[in-house]
C-alpha cells in the first residue's frame, strides 16, 4: 500500500531539470543539491529521463554512462532526512548500452539501488535516433520499495498499453514515468501547452483511471540544439484527477500528495482492474493467436462477415466528402498559440546563447523587414536590450525605407543599433575585379559581406550572431547560401512566413513594417514574389501539405492550382543541397557526421 514515511500521505517531487550537456558529475553536484533543498519536505523525488547527461547525446552516449551503482556512489551520503530517488540515466550495463531509470534509495550513508529499468521502446523516427546509440531493454516489472510498491517506465513506453498493463496487474500502484518529450505542435486547442504535452495529459489520467493507480510523470526542461523540452510534469491520482502540474519551461519541484486512502476508494467505484486479472487468462491466449496468422484465420465456410478490409470501398469520389478538403486552405490552417511559441522561442534564445553557449549578447543584421525585426523583438526580452545589438547594413540601391522600418524597430525595442555602409566595400571589388557583375551575383555578394560584417561584429562585441530566416524561404531555396543562413542560432527557421507575421504582431512590431511587401532588398523594386513567382500567402499552405506528406498530385487533384503546385514543388525539390552543411567525400571509419557524431552543443 502507497505509504509516506509520516502518514497516509506519500509526498512525490517532480523534479523539472535542465542538466549541463554531457557533464555528468556537474549535473550529479546539482541533483544533490535539489535532494538537500528537499530534504524533509519530500518522500520521493522524481528526476526525468536522461537527467545526468542530456537526451540528444547521439555518438556521446558511450562517454557519458555509467552503472547504476557509480551513480549510487557519486551522489554520496545522503542528506538529513533524504528523499528516495528516481533518477533517469545513459546506463553502461554489462558492456552495453542502454537508456535507463533508476530507483535510489535513501539508506544509511549511501543510497542504495533498489530497481533499474532499461528502455525498451527506443524511438528511432522524426528527430528521435535512440535505436542507433543504445540497446533495447527486455523486461518490465513492478517492484517493492518502503513506500510501496512501485513500476517506472521511461517516455513512448507510457504510449503503450502493455507495458502499464503488466505493471498494473504485477500489483504496482505507483506509477512513475520519466520523459524527455521535445514541445511540438504549438497550434491553438493546446490549453497554452504545446499539443504534445496535450497527449501527456490525456494518456496519464486515463492510465490512472483505467488501473486504479497513481501516475506520475516528470519532464526535461531546456534547449538542446533547438530542440526545446516544455517541462508541464503531471500527477494523477487513481480516480483520473490532476492532483499536480509543473510549469512550462522552468526548472523546479512541483509537490503531488498522494493519499493511500484514494485507492481503495478507487478500485471500488470502479474494480477495472479486478475485471482485467480476471479476464487475463483469455486474453493471454487470445494475444498469443494473434502472434499466430494461421490460427487466427476464420474458419472456412464462416462468411458472417460480408464486409472484408480493403475490398469494395465504393467507386471513387463515392465518399470524397468524407476526406479532409486541402482547398481552398482553411483560414486558421496556419494559426499558432502565439502566446506560447513566444515563450518557447524566448527560451529558445535564452537557453542557446547563455547557457550552451555562454554568452550574454548577440547581433543581429537588422534590415527593417518582418523577420529581423520578430528576432530582434524576441531576443530583448530574453536577454534585455542591452544585450542585443541590430546592425543596419545598407547598400547604395537598399530603400529609405528599410532603413527608416530598421530605426523604427530599434526604437520600439530598446535595443542598440549601429549602421556601417557597405557600398565602398562592394564597389571597390566590383570596379577592380567584375564590371560586369549581373544584379543576381551583386545581391549575393552583399548579402556575404553582410554575413562577413555581422560575425567580425560578434567577435569585438563577444556577441552571438542572431539569424532571421524563416522556414518558407529555408524550404523554396530563397536566400543566399552562407549568408542569410550563417548565424548559429535562428528562432524562426521552423516558422512559416505567414506565421512570423503572425508572430510579428503579437509581439508589437510597427504595422507599416508588417504590411509592406516582402523584399531582400537587393536589388531596387523587386519584391519576393516577382523573383519566386508565388506569393507566401499561396505557397505556405502548398508547403504545409507537402510537409504533412500529401503529393503534389494530390494537391492538384483537390483544387490547388497546378501551376502553384509545381512552382512550389520545383523549388522544394531542387534546393535541398542548401539545406545542409557541405557535401564532404568519406574516406574513413570515422567520418564527422557519419561516423564521429556529437550534437551541435555536445
Amino acid at each position: 500500500m502507497i505509504r509516506s514515511a509520516i502518514g497516509s500521505q506519500l509526498r512525490v517531487g517532480l523534479a523539472q531539470f535542465k542538466p549541463d550537456k554531457a557533464e555528468v558529475e556537474s549535473n550529479l553536484s546539482r541533483i544533490l543539491e535539489v535532494v538537500t533543498e528537499q530534504s524533509g519536505e519530500v518522500d520521493l523525488l522524481v528526476f526525468p529521463e536522461t537527467s545526468l547527461t542530456g537526451y540528444f547525446l547521439e555518438g556521446g552516449v558511450a562517454e557519458a554512462a555509467r552503472s547504476a551503482a557509480d551513480v549510487a556512489e557519486r551522489l554520496g551520503p545522503p542528506p538529513e532526512g533524504a528523499p528516495d530517488l528516481v533518477l533517469g540515466f545513459f546506463e553502461r550495463h554489462r558492456r552495453r548500452l542502454y537508456n535507463s531509470v533508476v530507483y535510489l534509495t535513501a539508506g544509511e550513508g549511501v543510497f542504495e539501488v533498489t530497481h533499474v529499468h532499461r528502455k525498451m521502446f527506443l524511438p528511432t523516427y522524426g528527430v528521435f535516433d535512440e535505436g542507433r546509440f543504445v540497446e533495447a531493454g527486455k523486461s518490465v516489472r513492478a517492484f517493492d520499495t518502503r513506500y510501496g510498491r512501485v513500476g517506472l517506465l521511461i517516455c513512448e513506453e507510457m504510449w503503450h498499453s502493455l507495458p502499464l498493463t503488466i505493471l498494473a496487474v504485477g500489483g504496482a500502484e505507483l506509477i512513475i514515468a520519466v520523459s524527455a518529450s521535445p514541445a511540438r505542435d504549438f497550434t491553438p486547442g493546446g490549453e497554452g501547452r504545446p499539443h504534445n504535452l496535450s497527449r501527456w495529459d490525456a494518456l496519464a489520467p486515463a492510465t490512472a483511471l483505467e488501473h486504479g493507480v497513481f501516475v506520475v510523470v516528470s519532464q526535461l526542461v531546456g534547449s538542446e540544439g533547438g530542440k526545446v523540452f516544455p517541462g508541464g510534469s503531471i500527477a494523477v491520482g487513481p480516480d483520473g484527477s490532476v492532483l499536480a502540474r509543473g510549469p512550462l519551461f522552468e526548472e523546479g519541484v512541483t509537490v503531488a500528495q498522494l493519499e493511500s486512502a484514494a485507492l481503495d476508494r478507487a478500485r471500488v467505484a470502479s474494480p477495472l482492474l479486478a475485471d482485467l486479472e480476471h479476464t487475463l487468462p483469455h486474453l493471454q491466449k487470445a494475444l498469443a493467436e494473434a502472434q499466430d496468422p494461421d490460427a487466427a484465420r476464420v474458419p472456412a465456410g464462416d462468411d458472417s462477415d460480408e464486409t472484408k478490409p480493403g475490398l469494395d470501398k465504393g467507386s471513387p469520389g463515392e465518399h470524397a466528402d468524407e476526406h479532409t478538403r486541402l482547398y481552398p486552405p482553411d483560414d486558421n490552417l496556419l494559426d499558432l498559440d502565439l502566446p506560447l511559441v513566444e515563450s518557447a522561442l524566448v527560451e529558445f534564445i535564452r537557453e542557446e546563447v547563455v547557457r550552451r553557449r555562454g554568452f550574454e549578447r548577440v547581433v543581429i543584421g537588422l534590415s527593417g523587414g518582418v523577420d529581423s525585426s520578430v528576432s530582434l523583438l524576441l531576443a530583448v526580452r530574453a536577454l534585455g536590450p542591452d544585450n542585443v545589438t541590430g546592425f543596419r547594413l545598407p547598400y547604395a540601391t537598399s530603400s529609405q525605407e528599410s532603413v527608416d522600418h530598421a530605426n523604427l524597430v530599434l526604437e520600439v525595442s530598446g535595443a542598440q543599433g549601429h549602421t556601417i555602409e557597405i557600398t565602398g566595400a562592394v564597389d571597390a571589388y566590383v570596379e577592380e575585379y567584375e564590371p560586369d557583375l549581373s544584379p543576381l551575383r551583386r545581391g549575393n555578394l552583399m548579402a556575404r559581406l553582410r554575413s562577413v560584417i555581422l560575425f567580425d561584429q560578434s567577435a569585438k562585441l563577444r556577441a552571438l550572431p542572431l539569424g532571421t530566416g524563416n522556414k518558407s524561404e529555408r524550404l523554396l531555396g530563397y536566400y543566399t547560401w552562407h549568408a542569410d543562413d550563417s548565424p548559429p542560432i535562428n528562432p524562426l527557421g521552423d516558422l512559416l512566413k505567414t506565421q512570423v507575421w503572425g508572430l510579428a504582431r503579437h509581439l508589437g512590431v510597427p504595422e507599416v513594417i508588417i504590411d509592406k511587401p516582402a523584399s531582400a532588398d537587393l536589388v531596387r523594386g523587386v519584391h519576393d514574389e516577382d523573383e519566386l513567382g508565388i506569393s507566401y500567402h499561396r505557397a505556405d499552405p502548398i508547403l504545409h501539405w507537402l510537409l504533412g506528406g500529401y503529393t503534389e498530385e494530390e494537391l492538384k487533384r483537390d483544387g490547388f492550382p497546378e501551376e502553384e503546385v509545381d512552382c512550389v514543388w520545383r523549388r522544394l525539390s531542387a534546393t535541398h543541397w542548401k539545406r545542409e552543411l557541405p557535401t564532404v567525400a568519406m574516406l574513413s571509419s570515422t567520418a564527422i557526421g557519419e561516423f564521429y557524431l556529437r550534437p551541435v552543443d555536445y
